[in-house]
């Protein structure tokens, strides 16, 4: 029996602590004042009393009765029931004022307090009985309150002495401790059943069933639940409810129901835990412990008791309970706690229900918990395996097996639930076979038959659940009649009273006399006979799992499958080797069933004859095949015991090499990885291990099966229950009669029955036969560790040792089913005496290592003595060094056995002058992540595919057939351009289950053409040659230069290589990159003069004199004279393809520029035959003549030819057309303020508006470079503001050129359109936006709820300024004007407001206006960066408006491109559902970009054809995004470029005419190799698909020419899309190749007849002729369904759709053909295709019939095309008839002639009416998000910079070059950090993300900008203008120098893993963010770097090391490993370093 209550405790306020401004409490009493000795007195009781915090009240308080609970150091918990209440403050005092207070002190009476104290009575007891300690607790209250002549000490000493408690099952016990009190206690029946009144019941009603389910599973997967209550006792009752539900399961971690205040910070452990914390701490969590509030957030479940609610973090998941049995427990809970859910919806509902009482619902949801578990846990007795029966029973639980048949492998809430620490608690105390039972055990023997009749019959849940409800209620009341307690209370009010008297003390001496008086009356080993002893019996084993798992048995395998394995195997072992070849791949295919698997290891046992089987070669390579297959398909667990079935099969398995020497099946199965998986070892040896201690305790009448038992047979867990003696000659017999029926198992003793007999007879057995089971136990422990180290050797050990382990881990403990800690392994001596150090290996050490340990803890778990695990491992290195030499003999013999024939290696088809560089090596082909030709999508199963990999100087090819035997007559061919390799990495070791070997070496090479290649090298090829392969491929890849690629190459071309290489490179080292800088800025500063004569040519370009050509001449230069250093100079210079920022600077002072197109006329003749100036003539600009530029009297644009020598502007063309009234003077000035140069130029003009469409770079902000210049000149300003002047009067003369910049024009244009002014101005935008008739403006953008007034401000200003806003200007870069007036704009801002219901009406509009005109339009729109919109000027440029637009730069399209890559190119297929093939597009946003663009596009044709106003683009450096949006909007305008020809021309023009650098973001060579590859061109042709998909009828070409372009564009096949600019293909002589016209062409055209080429046979050069040369042949590049432009050009103006929803991913990016090389190498699918004819040309009977398979043949080449076919139809019929056939597109125009049919125009006009109003709504978006970001600015905040001196390679945040160099200073943030130069400084965005905006409407209407503080990059998404985040993690909420936590920090000196050399760090450890940072110094708030704590694997003491610091001490080095790399440290001294180790072990636990 055992005390009530162990103490009884006075808890006050301490007032002497208040004085100091603490507030606690004190214990005042206690009793007994002498510690118990079975129970110690627990201290802090004080802080658990109050847990809200001890404070004074103005109030008296009610009583409050409590429960806390305390837990100790043996994990038992001890029960502290508080009742707190209030008495009238008296503080401590040394005097009294007068006699009357001094009296009322001492009569205990005080009056009329004003603060009032808490006071606690606490009762401490180990027994849970809460409702006893209210009632002694509240008569010792009332006794007190109500001053009862009751002494006090007597109730104490009663209650502490006087009343014992009888154990569970004891009788009822009836007491009073002297108050006049009756009280009666009922221990319950069963102690191991949680007692719960109506606690669970209460905790459903607060929480619901959904969240008391998501708790329940949260803290079963070890997740931290925190309880949040008003209330204490509901905390209480909450966390023993949720316990209590877990029963038959204990919870082991942290249990804390009530949390004081001051142990708050106990939240942040790492561990499990079960709190609760009062409602009102909440608050002070938020404001005194931030980063624990960030901690509850991230990583703890809350749960509001008082709401129901929970908060589960957005990162934690918890795992739902399996079906179907979270289904029968929801269905459960539904019907007890809500029966009418059942009945509500019957027409005649019952009149009455069943009345439930709270008590009997509370047990009834128990109970279904309860269920829940028999039903999760059935058939796990079977899975216990007996390891130790004498001296105590030792049982492990097999968890593999448990899993494995009940389809529960991927389980994350099983296997979360197996390995926590409550199952091995479960499986300790419950898994031995004979001992006291309990309701779950009687429940769980009969659960599967009730669950079975439940499923017949619904009715009988309820019914059940009542009845298992109605044996929990008796466990907790087995007393049926029931006991009237009495029970004084006190008056109610009483509480109240204003006369209270103090709480008394209580006289010790008295309290422990009554105490000893008890005490030796209630004597405990006189009342223990009255209690019922506590039966033991043995424990029912329920259902067996391998009977759950064999009923599908008959549906998931197949009889026929399982014959088909019978009968090859048996042809394997009968010699007919032929047969079983036959039968072979249907074999391997069936044990893809674990059945089947499992019938493979009972076939080969049938085989085995005295332990030992020798093989034929042939049979033992099918055998060793078999069985890889079959472990290939099993997992690292085991879970279905094949792997430890074939242990046994895997040693008795072999062939003799040669005399002497035998090679056994082990040696050939080692790469698995479940021999290295530790689990595994340990349940195999506990599975052999129990069968042997069975095998000690059987019957006799079992010796036959003991017999066969002893001999060695699979091993496998299921042998438990397989058939007996399977190996023995009469097993075997008897197995092969009756093979069908093998898996019927008889009946046999199991283990645990055994076991549990042996137990029940151990108390009657004398001593010496006790002593000898447990030596017999032991000895068979020790022989099976014997046995299995050996086994551990063989499978360990590589047959070739000098390769190395594969997969040597370490012994994990983790893993491990059992702890341990006395490992005799970690000793240094466990060795000492083999013998063997230094004979072993590394290999050898490692496999000593790993058995080492594995036997130590599995002798240490099962009981082995000490001498026995010291002999074991004595003998390892032993066993080790002999099984290497053995296997070193074997090895050699296997080298000589003759190779394997393998198929013929196919040769490629190669173009003319393509060869090959390496070739033939074997290798196989393996899918990747595509599923395309895998078979699992129908079709033959064509990967992987054995053959050869070649690489020659334009492609990688790959070529075989595949493995599959079924589809091996079929060719496999995946090749790519060698040029268009993106990446390429080494790949692990891949198993290959058709060959069934494990290939270590492979390679995956990607592609920018959308192609992957996944090979691994076979066997017979060697690393050296992998490593030749990969030298060669990047050297093919990357070539030196741009003149050594294969277009080059195959004409041997090459310009000659200079004397002096290395001069090639621009800055090919560091040092000559700083000389080159250093001597530039001296000469432009003019501190140094420069050199003259021959160093004045180097701004001379020369044309390249190795190739002789006429064309040569058409440089201007090429006139003059030159030598070789200018050739030199000129090399240098124009073949590299990086450009700086300051490549393109002029140079005026002294510099002459010839005009050479005046003087020279052949020159200009040559020029006027480009293709752009054509076009310039088509356009109205005019024509070069030999005299100048011709045009006419009033044109108002020129073509300008002062770039015609390529010095104005190296990337421009050497003519382009500007403004006639600006001369070439002015373009040499105006080139100063634009980037490298590129100034305005026109591109394009409208037919009708005669407005023009321009093109330039950004705008040059003042440089430090112009300060030092203008500093130098005496007229200082004279310059800078002479080029001001000419931008100024540039953009004047457009604005005059244009028609709308005159106003009379205006109104003209106006009146003379069919549409009225409100239909083609930008003010109907902003109408048709803003009007409540049509789309409301709400549709225009989601955001505009919540910035309508931002949105209206910013349109009125778009309007009243015609589209100008003082904040969204664009000033000139020099303010020359001084009184600049802005007020006009300003002053008139009120004339439109854009109301709530619409705008105002046009009527006044017009009276409103200020001029004469309403609105007033800009002449001029220019697209620029947001960056720029503070450089210029409103008053300079009059009738200019400047729109700040948002556009992708190009490493967010690099970025995006990658992302796309990896999602079209998946390197393997994805198993996270989550992970589909369509999120990762939408996460590449790519689309994005592309809608982006065509955005910027369609607003430039809205200006250009709605407006007629002219637009500028003037963005980044002006040949990518403003390439892209001019070119896109020329396609949508002019219906010239949609043809073929057109098309063409709009490439040459705007893409290499205006130097798109090609080869750079081509990445074409060395010099652009750390650049990577950029795909600027492909999204253009991507943005014109997608114009192509929408108007399928206005282009004259078809989507195959755009896949060629796209291809070709980075195959290097062509020169076309080569170098960087007109002025590169110049100086390489072949600019005017790219289109070469001949006149026999132009007849053959006019005559109709296909034109002979005489070229045919030479490789082409030019991607045009290639083009031209095929679309003359065929109508490969046609589309039939094109109709040509209309008469009205309004109707030929295109305006595409450009949401996400109406885009489309291009079908070039997912393409695959495995059945030809490349479709775009037409002559390599010609040859290819002749080859396929020539087989059939011995056909009797050809057909013209055709399989075609997706992935496998090009759909477009095969599938039937109608107009193709009657075109070649109509050609074979003129031959025929003996006619000349005529060429195609003459036939053509004739049918089309005939059958032209336009579509009809109402649809016509409908469809392009909506795209106009969608056109109209996206211009607005973009003009308005203009706007809203100029006003943003005003709210940004500016960086703070000062000078820092970077010691590391730091990259600037704005321009990303590298900071550190000659001059290692630079500009830092000392806010946020952010770096970057000195010259960057003044361009750096203000986004200091140190301050955050307080503006609400400012905040609101922001731009959104990418996460990440430095990055100034601007982006724009969607029609709204925001970037939505997608994937954004928790971690991102917090900024990199605010509120960091800091859980550890100090410097330490880190090993750098590039150069090996030691840095002095500072390192910070934070727990929140989990990460550990480190910075150059503590002052630093920019990291360096960071290493996530997820990722560390381990941290440990490490070794001194070569290069340390010398002071260094050498215990103060620790080592951190992660998954990726190793990193070491070094730290002050050794008790730091162990510091840092315990912080970090801390963290990462």
């Amino acid at each position: 029996m055992s005390r009530l209550a162990d103490y009884f405790v006075v808890v006050g306020y301490d007032y002497e602590k208040e004085r100091s401004g603490i507030s606690e409490g004190k214990i005042i009493q206690r009793y007994p004042q002498k510690d118990w000795e079975d129970t110690p007195f627990k201290q802090g009781i004080e802080l658990f009393c109050q847990p809200a915090g001890w404070c004074l009240s103005l109030q008296r308080q009610a009583p409050k009765f409590f429960v806390s609970v305390l837990t100790d150091n043996d994990a038992d918990r001890h029960y502290c029931a508080c009742l707190t209440f209030t008495e009238p403050a008296v503080p401590t005092s040394t005097k009294h004022h007068d006699d009357e207070d001094v009296s009322a002190v001492d009569t205990g009476l005080v009056h009329g307090a004003q603060m009032f104290a808490p006071k606690c009575v606490v009762l401490v007891s180990r027994l849970d009985y809460f409702e006893t300690f209210r009632n002694c607790l509240g008569i010792i209250y009332t006794v007190y309150i109500e001053n009862m002549p009751i002494q006090l000490e007597t109730l104490v000493g009663n209650i502490l002495g006087c009343v014992q408690v009888p154990p569970p099952g004891g009788p009822q016990v009836r007491f009073s401790i002297g108050a006049g009190d009756r009280q009666a206690l009922q221990p319950p029946l069963s102690a191991s059943l949680p007692v719960t009144h109506t606690t669970v019941y209460t905790f459903f009603n607060q929480m619901g069933i959904h969240n008391a389910l998501t708790l329940f599973s949260a803290i079963l997967s070890d997740h931290r639940v925190l309880f949040l209550s008003e209330s204490y006792s509901r905390l209480t009752d909450a966390s023993l409810a949720l316990v209590s539900l877990t029963f038959p399961l204990t919870y082991s971690y942290v249990y804390i129901p009530l949390l004081p205040a001051a142990l708050l910070e106990v939240l942040s452990t790492p561990t499990p835990f079960i709190m609760g914390v009062h409602s009102s701490l909440k608050n002070e969590i938020s404001d005194l412990k931030p980063g624990l509030t960030d901690l509850l957030q991230r990583d703890v479940i809350v749960a509001d008791l008082d709401g129901g609610s929970i908060h589960l973090p957005e990162h934690i998941s918890a795992p739902r309970i399996p079906d179907p049995m979270y289904r029968r427990t929801l269905n459960s809970l539904f019907a007890v706690l809500h029966p009418e859910l059942h009945y509500a919806d019957h027409a005649f509902p019952p009149s009455s229900m069943r009345a439930t009482t709270p008590t009997m619902l509370d047990k009834e949801i128990r109970a279904t918990f309860l269920r829940m578990f028999c039903e999760l846990f059935l058939g796990y007795r079977s899975c216990l395996t007996v390891i130790r029966i004498y001296p105590e029973p030792y049982i492990t639980f097999h968890k593999a097996l448990f899993l494995g048949n009940r389809r529960m492998v991927d389980d994350e809430f099983m296997n979360k639930l197996l390995d926590s620490m409550s199952f091995q608690t479960f499986v300790s105390e419950r898994g031995p076979p004979f001992r006291t039972t309990d309701l779950f055990d009687e429940l769980y023997a009969g659960i599967e038959s009730m669950i079975r009749e439940e499923d017949e019959h619904p009715e009988l849940m309820l019914k059940d659940i009542h009845e298992l409800a109605q044996q929990l209620y008796i466990n907790e009341n087995p007393n049926p009649q029931p006991y009237v307690q009495k029970i004084p209370k006190p008056t109610e009010g009483s509480h109240m009273r204003i006369h209270q008297p103090l709480f008394a003390n209580i006289d010790w001496v008295q309290v422990q006399e009554i105490i000893d008086e008890g005490v030796s009356k209630n004597s405990i080993k006189s009342r223990l006979n009255q209690a019922r002893p506590q039966q033991t019996k043995i424990v029912p084993i329920g259902s067996e799992i391998v009977a759950l798992g064999q009923r599908q048995l008959a549906v998931n395998s197949s009889t026929r499958r399982l014959e088909v394995l019978h009968n090859c195997v048996s042809c394997i072992f009968e010699n007919k080797i032929a047969d079983a070849r036959k039968t072979f791949p249907a074999a391997l295919r069936t044990l893809k069933s674990s059945t089947a698997r499992l019938a493979l290891t009972h076939e080969l046992a049938l085989h085995v004859q005295s332990n030992r089987a020798m093989l034929e070669h042939q049979q033992f390579e099918l055998v060793v095949r078999l069985i890889n297959c079959a472990l290939q398909n099993e997992s690292s667990l085991d879970e279905h015991g094949v792997a430890a079935a074939f242990l046994p099969l895997v040693t008795a398995f072999c062939r003799k090499l040669c005399t002497g020497v035998l090679q056994f099946a082990y040696t050939c199965i080692q790469e698995h990885a479940v021999w290295s998986n530790v689990q595994f070892w340990e349940q195999t040896f506990y599975s052999d291990v129990e069968r042997n201690i069975r095998l000690l305790y059987i019957a006799p009448q079992e010796g036959l099966i003991a017999d066969g038992e002893a001999t060695l047979g699979p091993s496998s867990p299921r042998e438990k229950f397989a058939p007996a003696g399977s190996w023995s000659a009469d097993a075997g017999r008897l197995a092969a009669e009756n093979r069908k029926s093998a898996y019927i198992r008889p009946q046999r003793k199991k283990a645990l029955e055994i076991a549990a007999e042996q137990l029940r007879m151990w108390p009657h057995l004398n001593e010496s036969e006790r002593v000898e089971c447990i030596q017999n136990e032991e000895s068979t422990v020790y022989s099976q560790a014997i046995h299995y180290a050996n086994r551990m050797v063989y499978l360990r050990v590589p047959l070739n040792v000098s390769r190395g382990l594969k997969a040597v881990s370490a012994f994990d403990e983790s893993a491990s089913n059992s702890n341990f800690t006395n490992s005799v392994a970690e000793s240094d001596s466990f060795d000492a005496e083999s013998g063997f150090e230094e004979e072993t290996s590394e290999v050898g050490a490692n496999i000593i290592r790993f058995c080492s340990r594995f036997v130590d803890k599995v002798c240490t778990d099962a009981g082995v003595t000490p001498d026995h695990i010291r002999a074991l491992h004595q003998m390892i290195p032993g066993v080790v060094a002999m099984h290497i030499e053995t296997l070193e003999a074997v090895f050699r013999e296997c080298q000589r056995l003759p190779p394997i024939q393998k198929p013929k290696i196919l040769t490629p088809t190669l173009l003319q002058g393509e060869e090959i560089v390496m070739g033939g090596l074997r290798v196989f082909l393996i899918p990747d992540g595509r599923d395309v030709a895998t078979g699992s999508n129908g079709g033959p199963q064509l990967l992987p595919a054995e053959g050869a990999i070649f690489l020659t100087t334009y492609r990688i090819i790959f070529k075989g057939a595949p493995c599959d035997p079924f589809a091996c007559e079929q060719i496999v061919i995946r090749s790519f351009p060698v040029a268009s390799l993106t990446k390429e990495k080494k790949i692990s070791s891949q198993y290959l289950t058709h060959i069934e070997q494990s290939l270590s070496q492979g390679l995956q090479l990607r592609s920018s053409t959308f192609q992957i290649i996944k090979v691994t090298f076979d066997e017979e090829v060697d690393s050296e040659n992998v490593d030749t392969f990969r030298k060669l491929l990047h050297g093919v890849a990357l070539p030196p230069t741009v003149y050594q690629m294969f277009t080059f190459a195959s004409l041997a071309a090459r310009p000659p290589t200079p004397l002096h290489r290395e001069k090639l490179a621009k800055n090919a080292t560091l040092k000559s990159m700083a000389k080159k800088t250093i001597m530039k800025t001296a000469y432009k500063v003019g501190m140094k003069q420069k050199q003259t004569g021959k160093r004045q040519s180097r701004h001379v370009v020369v044309p390249t004199p190795v190739i002789p050509r006429k064309t040569t001449a058409t440089s201007p230069h090429a006139l003059g004279p030159y030598d070789g250093e200018t050739i030199a100079a000129t090399l240098e210079r124009g073949n590299s393809t990086v450009y700086t920022e300051d490549l393109t600077v002029i140079e005026e002072s002294g510099a002459d520029y010839p005009h050479a197109m005046s003087q020279h006329s052949n020159t200009a003749e040559k020029l006027a035959e480009r293709s752009y100036c054509t076009d310039y003539q088509r356009l109205g600009f005019g024509v070069l003549a030999p005299g100048g530029a011709l045009r006419g009297k009033t044109e108002p644009f020129r073509v300008c030819t002062v770039n015609s020598n390529y010095s104005v502007c190296r990337t421009y063309p050497a003519a382009f057309v500007v403004p006639a009234a600006i001369t070439d003077d002015s373009m040499l000035k105006l080139a100063k303020t634009h980037r490298h140069n590129r100034v305005p130029a026109v591109c394009w003009r409208h037919s009708r508006t005669r407005a023009v469409l321009l093109r330039a770079s950004g705008f040059h902000s003042k440089s430090l470079l112009q300060v030092f210049k203008a500093s130098d000149r005496t007229s200082g300003h004279e310059q800078p503001t002479s080029a001001s002047l000419e931008q100024e009067k540039y953009f004047s003369a457009v604005v005059s050129s244009t028609p709308l910049g005159n106003l009379r024009y205006s109104m003209m244009l106006g009146q003379q359109t069919e549409m009225s002014a409100s239909t083609l101005s930008l003010t109907s935008l902003v109408f048709t936006a803003g009007s409540s008739s049509g789309e409301n403006l709400a549709a225009m953008t989601p955001e505009s709820s919540r910035r309508s007034s931002a949105l209206s401000r910013a349109m009125n200003s778009l309007r009243n300024s015609g589209g100008m806003s003082p904040i969204g200007r664009w000033t000139s870069l020099k303010n020359h004007r001084p009184n600049g007036n802005i007020e006009s704009s300003s002053s008139t801002r009120h004339a439109y407001t854009i109301e709530p219901g619409g705008v105002s009406s046009a009527a006044q509009i017009h009276n409103s206006s200020a001029g004469s005109n309403g609105f007033q339009r800009a002449a001029l729109y220019v697209f620029g960066e947001k960056a720029q919109v503070k450089g210029i000027k409103q008053e300079s440029f009059p009738k200019c408006d400047f729109i700040p637009v948002d556009f992708y730069e190009v490493r967010h399209v690099k970025a995006s491109f990658k992302k796309l890559m990896r999602a079209c190119m998946p390197s393997a297929l994805s198993t996270d559902p989550e992970l589909s093939y369509l999120t990762a597009v939408e996460a590449s946003e790519w689309l994005n970009q592309i809608q982006s663009i065509m955005q910027l596009a369609g607003a430039a044709v809205d200006l250009l054809d709605v407006q007629g106003s002219s637009v500028m683009i003037c963005l980044e450096d002006g040949w990518d995004t403003t390439a892209q949006v001019v070119s896109v909007a020329q396609i949508l305008l002019d219906p010239y470029y949609r043809t073929i020809e057109g098309f063409l021309t709009l490439i040459e023009k705007e893409w290499l005419a205006f130097g798109h650098r090609f080869s750079y973001r081509g990445n074409h060579s060395v010099a652009s190799q750390s650049s990577g590859f950029a795909p600027v061109f492909l999204q253009f042709l991507d943005v014109v698909h997608q114009v192509h998909n929408q108007f399928p009828l206005w282009f004259e070409f078809n989507q195959y020419l755009l896949r060629f372009v796209a291809y070709h564009s980075c195959s290097g096949r062509f020169r076309t899309l080569l170098l960087d600019c007109e002025a590169e293909r110049v100086d390489a002589g072949w600019l005017l190749e790219q289109r070469r016209r001949s006149r026999a062409h132009s007849r053959s055209d006019d005559l109709g007849t296909p034109g002979t080429d005489d070229d045919d046979d030479a490789p082409e050069t030019s991607l045009w002729d290639y083009i031209e040369k095929h679309h003359r042949r065929s109508a490969l590049f046609y589309n039939p369904l094109y109709l040509p432009p209309a008469a009205d050009s309004k109707m030929n103006v295109l305006r595409p759709y450009s949401n996400i929803p109406n885009l489309r991913i291009w079908d070039y990016y997912i393409c695959e053909h495995l059945g030809h090389s490349s479709s775009y190498d037409r002559e390599i699918v010609a040859m290819e295709a002749q080859l396929e004819e020539e087989p059939n040309v011995l056909e009797v009977t050809p057909t013209n019939r055709r399989m075609v398979v997706g992935g496998y043949d090009d759909l477009y080449s095969v599938e039937p095309d109608a107009f193709s076919q009657l075109l070649e139809e109509i050609s074979k019929l003129e031959t025929d008839l003996n006619r000349l056939p005529q060429k195609w597109s003459l036939n053509w125009e004739r049918l089309y002639a005939v059958t032209n049919a336009t579509p009809q125009e109402s649809v016509i006009q409908s469809r392009r009416s909506h795209g106009r109003a969608i056109h109209k709504r996206s211009t607005v978006e973009i003009l308005v998000k203009g706007k809203l970001g100029g006003e943003a600015q005003v709210c940004s905040h500016p960086h703070r910079f000062e000078k820092c001196n970077y010691t590391t390679p730091t990259y600037c945040d704005y321009c990303h070059q590298v900071l550190w160099g000659l001059v290692k200073a630079g500009m830092r943030c000392i806010d946020c950090g952010y770096n970057c130069h000195d010259k960057c400084q003044a361009r750096v965005p203000k986004n200091c993300t140190r301050y955050k905006s307080v503006n609400d409407d400012m905040s609101s209407i922001s731009m959104q900008t990418t996460d990440g503080g430095s990055d100034s990059a601007s982006v724009v998404t969607s029609g709204v203008g925001t970037l939505t985040a997608s994937g954004r993690t928790y971690y991102d909420q917090f900024s990199s120098n605010v509120g960091e936590n800091s859980t550890h920090e100090g410097y330490l000196y880190k090993r750098g893993a590039l150069l090996k050399g030691w840095k002095l760090r500072w390192f910070v450890l934070d727990s929140i963010k989990h990460q550990l940072r480190y910075y150059d110094a503590m002052e630093d708030s920019h990291c360096k770097g960071f290493i996530e704590l997820a990722e560390v694997v381990s941290v440990t003491t490490g070794h001194p090391i070569t290069g340390a610091p010398k002071k260094a001490d050498d215990k103060s080095f620790f080592e951190l490993k992660t998954k990726r790399r190793d990193y070491n440290f070094v730290a002050h001294d050794q008790h730091s370093a162990q510091e840092w180790i315990d912080k970090v072990q801390a963290c990462i636990q």
